[in-house]
């Protein structure tokens, strides 16, 4: 299966203030559309093309670094835009996943705090992430393009934290961007579905 770059499920200016026009214009049209066009050839070459994102992303981790690096990205990229949407964020939670947030991880406040601590911890480019393993929901980071699928895990939310995702609108004010990110932009709607999607 090609990778193709996905159109953003909102104007390029629907997230404003948190997230600009300029921003999405160069992370969605430039940054993802070089992991797309990179990954296709990559995964040409090692034989791949017809295998799907996840199977690529699996099969290359620890094995083929720069398809590994490209296909990453653009699975995260893809989950990334619907991550995301216009009057986003905030404490209310599909109740399903509030259930799980206070069993699992101690409520919504102490998961706020975790989430947003794993992303400013992240050690250069990386991801923080919200997944499922073994039917229960955790928190992680991982360097790079890095994801929960290759640990096992299945990703139902996650926050870009290379500069590039933040640096136009909070310059290297990461723990701001994180902020407003879990409280003014998540697409908990979607979150639910990657979540009832995981076997949750």
């Amino acid at each position: 299966m090609a990778f193709t770059l996905p159109e953003l499920p909102y104007a390029y200016d629907a997230l404003q203030p948190f997230m600009s026009k300029e921003t999405l214009e160069y992370h969605h049209d430039k940054h993802h559309q070089a992991y797309v066009d990179m990954g296709n050839k990559l995964a040409a070459e090692a034989g791949l093309a017809d295998a799907s994102l996840e199977e690529v992303v699996k099969q290359s981790f620890g094995k083929n670094q720069p398809l590994f690096n490209n296909a990453g990205q653009h699975y995260n990229h893809i989950h990334f835009w619907k991550w995301m949407k216009p009057n986003g964020g905030g404490k209310s939670l599909p109740g399903k996943l509030q259930t799980a947030i206070d069993s699992d991880l101690g409520g919504y406040d102490k998961f706020r705090n975790d989430f947003i601590e794993a992303g400013k911890t992240q050690f250069g480019s990386g991801w923080a992430w919200l997944a499922v393993k073994d039917g229960k929901l955790q928190i992680a980071k991982t360097p790079n393009g890095e994801n929960p699928l290759v640990h096992g895990a299945t990703p139902i939310l996650g926050v870009d934290v290379w500069e590039h995702s933040y640096y136009i609108d909070y310059r290297n004010a990461r723990p701001k961007y994180l902020e407003a990110f879990v409280d003014s932009l998540v697409n908990w709607d979607y979150v639910l579905e990657r979540f009832e999607a995981a076997g949750a």
